[in-house]
């Protein structure tokens, strides 16, 4: 007689990325983008990345295009496996917990606050002549932006032991820049961090994703 079988192994694994799809098809999207920064010609790639910046440049002519097509990329490919990690770490819980509708509100949101209010100031820093034109075009895609929402929204998930410690610990992570010459992207970083925080009441109620 066989012996008994236990529970397959990739079943966990299975049920972890059916309750967050939202997670992983992100992440999936990111590593095709990835990937074909990697593949394409020195001057394609750097069109690509331009075109779907959230820069000044790209929200003043396609603001829409800007603010979503910035959320589905990265810079450096090479930094996909760390964006993995953090996605798994960060993303996927606050979805499992959530819900993949409030998980994405407030990613979204701190995705568009962080880049329009970091933008305005740009601008009124050119304005006023404290930083370049060329700042209107550089690069800006914030897939971090919305992973710094993530980051906050689950200090309301962890037990009080410790959540005053890892409240601590991001918000001096993400602070401290501000203090010791911040740039726009820091500032963007902060502000989606916020939007995070005082997201508490979409905590309320959660749903349960545990199998």
């Amino acid at each position: 007689m066989m012996p008994p079988t236990g529970p397959e192994p990739s079943r966990p694994i299975r049920s972890w990325i059916r309750s967050t799809p939202g997670t992983h098809i992100w992440l999936l999207v990111i590593a095709v983008t990835s990937l074909v920064v990697v593949i394409a010609p020195d001057r394609i790639d750097h069109v690509l990345l331009h075109r779907n910046s959230s820069n000044l440049h790209q929200l003043v002519r396609y603001p829409v295009r800007a603010l979503i097509g910035s959320a589905f990329w990265i810079e450096d490919p090479a930094s996909l496996a760390l964006y993995a990690v953090l996605f798994e770490l960060f993303h996927a819980p606050v979805e499992r917990w959530l819900g993949t509708g409030r998980w994405l509100a407030i990613v979204a949101t701190a995705h568009v606050t962080a880049t329009l209010i970091s933008q305005r100031l740009v601008l009124a820093a050119i304005a006023h002549h404290r930083a370049p034109r060329s700042m209107a075009h550089v690069v800006d895609i914030g897939v971090s932006y919305g992973l710094a929402a993530s980051i906050g929204v689950l200090t309301y998930r962890l037990p009080h032991p410790w959540r005053w410690p890892y409240l601590i610990g991001v918000v001096a992570f993400f602070g401290i820049p501000l203090v010791t010459g911040a740039n726009f992207t820091d500032l963007g970083h902060a502000i989606a961090l916020s939007v995070g925080l005082l997201a508490w009441p979409l905590t309320r109620n959660p749903v349960s994703r545990e199998t």
